[in-house]
């Protein structure tokens, strides 16, 4: 694992490298039931979810941890399959904008989430360009609930662009946007 380079004095010891995210599966649930505001029925049915894609070949997670091995950050992805449930949602309203060729030959980021304790710390930023450098594709691809906030913001700074926006996920209260951007991914603020 790697020490947080370049990160806020406030994160002292804060390592960011592989985990096992099957085993911390409870613990990463955790964080991001905090981060975005998760109730019990969905964590339940993200549980489930997370080990079902650990599972996809080429599915890589990475965790950031406090000294004492407390999870405060975590991510995982995997390349892209058009036959995933994401992307059958995606795909019409990435044809609509000329894009559904991202589908192809893409990294996907599932899920990135950072303890808001820890956040704007340069955690997600490290957790996303270390998981997306050992992507063998040429581009990425994730979803973001399409406001303004703090994760669209970084993804921005790391060269994600809008390909599509107001996207409807069953059972989703807020509208998506889907973004993309080359590999690899910007090192800069």
């Amino acid at each position: 694992m790697a020490p947080l380079s370049g990160g806020d004095p406030r994160t002292p010891g804060i390592v960011v490298g592989p985990v096992d995210l099957a085993t911390r599966v409870d613990e990463a649930l955790a964080v991001q039931a905090v981060a975005f505001g998760l109730s019990d029925d969905e964590i339940g049915v993200r549980r489930h979810i997370v080990l079902r894609h650990l599972l996809n070949p080429g599915a890589r997670a990475l965790g950031a941890t406090t000294p004492d091995g407390r999870l405060v950050g975590f991510v995982y992805g995997m390349p892209n399959d058009r036959t995933h449930w994401w992307s059958t949602v995606v795909q019409p309203y990435l044809r609509d904008t000329g894009c559904d060729g991202w589908l192809d030959d893409s990294f996907v980021i599932t899920e990135l989430h950072v303890h808001p304790g820890h956040q704007a710390r340069g955690i997600g930023r490290q957790l996303i360009t270390m998981l997306t450098d050992a992507a063998h594709q040429p581009r990425s691809i994730l979803s973001a609930i399409d406001t303004e906030s703090p994760a669209r913001g970084l993804y921005r700074t790391l060269g994600y662009a809008d390909l599509a926006r107001q996207v409807l996920f069953p059972s989703a209260p807020k509208p998506y946007a889907v973004m993309g951007a080359p590999l690899p991914l910007p090192r800069h603020a």
